[in-house]
C-alpha cells in the first residue's frame, strides 16, 4: 500500500530553515516510528514550507520525504490555495492509494480532502472547540482554523479520532469515525525516572502558556500549599509575546521562588525533566489527547490532570493517574498535596500507567491499527467504484 502522509514540518513552524532534517509533532513522529516496522506500507511524507530547504530523500527504508516550497501568498490568507495546488501536483506524480492529513490546524487537512485521492484525517486539536474556549474573534487564526475544520471533515472518507471526545465533536460532520489514541515515541518507554531524594520535589507542567492550559489559576491554587510545603514547579512551553495571559503568567512566576519557566523543550530536554520529575500536572480547561500525558505515562511518571475533554480516555482514576477539577482551586491543591505526601501512591500509579501505555500507546500498536483502517477505507472505495 502506498500512503501519502501530509504533516507539518516544524522547520517551517519554527522558522528553522537552516536545518537539513525535518521534524514533526510528537504524535506524527511516533506514528512514523511504527510505520518503519511495516514493510508492506510505502509512506510518502509531504510537507509545505515557505522557503526551499535542504531535505533528505528518505526518513526510513520505507518512508520518503517531500518538501514543497509554497510562496507566502499561498497560505492562510488565500485559504491555503498554494499548498493545495502544490500537494495536488506532487500526489499526481506519486499516485498514492490513500492520503492521510495530520491535523486541522493548518494546511494538511484541506490539502488532503482536495487532493483528488481517497483521504482520511486525524484531528489533534479540536479547532472548533478551541475557538469557543478562546472566544476567538472573526478572522483570527483560531477562528479561521475552526472554519477550515468544519469544511474539511465531511469531505474526507473519515476521521481518526484520538479520543471519544473528538468522536463526539465530529459526530454530526464526519462520514465515519475510528477512535485510535496517539502513540508515544519509543524512547519514552525506556526512561527510568529518578527523582532526587532529599531535595525539593519537582512538579512538571508542560504546555503552551495560554488560558486553555490554565497555568495562572494553577499557580494561585498552590499559594496556600507553598507556605508550609517544599516543592518546585517547572513550566515548559512557549509563551506568546504581547499576550495579556502570558504577561500575567510571567508576573506570577517571577514573584514566587517555587516557580520557574524554561520555555520550549525539545524531546531530549523534556525527557531529562521527566527523569527528575516527581509527577506531571495538566489542569487544562480543554484538551483532546495531550501528548505529554502519554509521554509521562510511558516514562513512569505519575499524572494529575483535569477530568475534561479526551483526558479521561487516557487515565483511569486511582489506577493510572489522578483527576482534578480545573475550575476548583481546592481540587487542584488537594491533588498536588496528595501526590507530594504519598510516595507509595505515586509509585503504584506510575507502574500501572507504564504497563497500560505499552499496551495502548506503543508506536507499533498504533501503526498496525492505522493500517487496518487504511485497508478498510480502500476496501470500501473499491466497492463504491
Amino acid at each position: 500500500m502506498k500512503l501519502a502522509l501530509l504533516a507539518t514540518d516544524n522547520r517551517e513552524a519554527f522558522r528553522e530553515y537552516h536545518k537539513s532534517t525535518p521534524w514533526f509533532g510528537m504524535a506524527p513522529e511516533a506514528l512514523l516510528q511504527g510505520f518503519e516496522r511495516l514493510p508492506e506500507l510505502e509512506v510518502h511524507v509531504v510537507s509545505c514550507t515557505k522557503k526551499l530547504m535542504q531535505s533528505p530523500e528518505k526518513l526510513a527504508p520505507n518512508i520518503w520525504f517531500h518538501s514543497l516550497p509554497v510562496p507566502k501568498i499561498g497560505w492562510l490568507r488565500t485559504g491555503y490555495q498554494g499548498c493545495i495546488r502544490a500537494v495536488r501536483r506532487k500526489l499526481r506524480e506519486l499516485k498514492p492509494d490513500l492520503v492521510h492529513g495530520q491535523g486541522t490546524e493548518r494546511d494538511c487537512a484541506i490539502s488532503a480532502v482536495l487532493s483528488g485521492f481517497p483521504s482520511v484525517l486525524t484531528i489533534h486539536g479540536n479547532m472548533r472547540l478551541i475557538a469557543q474556549v478562546h472566544r476567538a474573534k472573526p478572522f483570527s487564526f483560531v477562528w479561521l482554523a475552526a472554519q477550515l475544520e468544519r469544511f474539511t471533515i465531511p469531505r474526507s472518507q473519515g476521521v481518526i479520532c484520538i479520543t471519544n471526545y473528538t468522536r463526539d465533536a465530529v459526530a454530526g460532520l464526519a462520514r465515519r469515525t475510528w477512535v485510535v489514541p496517539n502513540a508515544a515515541e519509543a524512547s519514552f518507554f525506556k526512561l527510568e525516572p529518578h527523582p532526587a531524594s532529599g531535595s525539593e520535589p519537582l512538579i512538571l507542567f508542560v504546555g503552551h502558556v495560554d488560558m486553555r492550559k490554565n497555568q495562572n489559576a494553577f499557580i494561585r491554587a498552590l499559594d496556600p500549599l507553598a507556605v508550609g510545603t517544599r516543592f518546585k514547579v517547572l513550566f515548559l512551553g512557549l509563551a506568546g509575546s504581547g499576550d495579556a495571559y502570558a504577561e500575567e503568567f510571567f508576573q506570577l512566576v517571577g514573584s514566587r521562588p517555587w516557580c520557574a519557566h524554561a520555555g520550549f523543550a525539545d524531546r531530549n530536554t523534556l525527557q531529562g525533566h521527566l527523569r527528575e520529575a516527581s509527577f506531571l500536572v495538566l489542569p487544562s480547561l480543554e484538551d483532546n489527547c495531550p501528548m505529554v500525558v502519554l509521554e509521562a505515562m510511558a516514562s513512569g511518571v505519575p499524572v494529575l490532570a483535569s477530568r475534561v475533554g479526551g483526558i479521561p480516555d487516557l487515565i483511569q482514576e486511582e489506577k493510572t493517574g489522578l483527576f482534578c477539577d480545573p475550575l476548583d482551586a481546592a481540587s487542584i491543591r488537594n491533588g498536588v498535596a496528595r501526590l507530594l505526601a504519598n510516595r507509595e501512591l505515586s509509585r503504584r500509579l506510575a507502574a500501572v500507567a507504564k504497563t497500560r501505555a505499552l499496551e495502548r500507546f506503543y508506536p507499533m500498536v498504533i501503526a498496525r491499527r492505522h493500517l487496518e483502517i487504511y485497508r478498510e477505507i480502500l476496501g470500501d472505495s473499491s466497492t463504491e467504484r
